[in-house]
């Protein structure tokens, strides 16, 4: 899949094909995903992709679209960036007062999808959103460039400004007030976000449409312990 630069000059009336969705068609080729190859545990199973997606080189594979949803339903998108995961889940930070935040805050309930179309894979992710701790938060500003950490206090994440011009002055301003030897202060209305699984998705695609989808979905282990069962789904 190869980026079209911006400016590439674009005739679709010469060129059905490439303006006809329906046309475009493609056959993936990968080895069969089977129930014998999987980790015990989703984590285990997302590190071992995410480990194989960077080594392949494939850009940005921490980019994920984060799915939030109002109490009455009404879904909303956006790509974010993982920062952190272990055996508790997921975790991205945000504005909390930015749209997802709000969305978050009402309903927790978030899906999480890694596109890795190029490598004919997929992971889906269900569960539950919760704000990481101020430690944790701060943790992690304290490791974003300069910039990063000003852009944070810039932008009133999701609401509406009047030009670019406003912006740019608004961060010029925090720039002038703490220069690249201040320490910025953790914004309060910044942070975290933790998203515990209820369910993971692992899809690898195939010829004729027959891709594997195997799930682990959160519920009883062995003795009665929390723990995960995997179920296969058809494409």
């Amino acid at each position: 899949m190869t980026p079209v630069p911006h400016d590439t000059p674009v005739d679709p009336a010469g060129s059905p094909d490439l303006a006809d969705p329906a046309a475009m068609r493609e056959q993936y080729h990968s080895p069969p995903l089977r129930e014998a190859d999987l980790a015990v545990t989703p984590m285990e199973q997302f590190a071992r992709w995410f480990a194989a997606a960077v080594a392949r080189g494939f850009p940005e594979p921490n980019a994920m679209i984060v799915s939030t949803a109002t109490p009455e339903g009404r879904p909303s998108s956006r790509t974010v960036l993982l920062k952190r995961y272990d055996e508790r889940g997921f975790v991205f930070f945000t504005n909390y007062t930015s749209r997802k935040g709000r969305e978050l805050t009402a309903n927790p309930h978030v899906s999480l999808l890694f596109p890795w179309h190029p490598l004919t894979q997929q992971i889906i992710v269900t569960g539950t959103a919760a704000r990481t701790g101020r430690d944790e938060t701060a943790a992690y500003f304290r490791t974003r460039p300069h910039g990063s950490q000003l852009g944070a206090w810039a932008s009133d994440q999701s609401t509406s400004v009047d030009s670019r011009e406003v912006l740019l002055r608004r961060y010029e301003d925090l720039a002038a007030r703490y220069p690249e030897d201040e320490q910025v202060p953790v914004p309060p209305h910044w942070g975290g976000y933790r998203v515990t699984p209820d369910t993971v998705e692992f899809w690898q695609g195939h010829e004729n449409r027959l891709h594997d989808r195997l799930r682990y979905v959160r519920g009883e282990g062995p003795h009665g312990r929390p723990g995960w069962r995997v179920e296969r789904l058809c494409p």
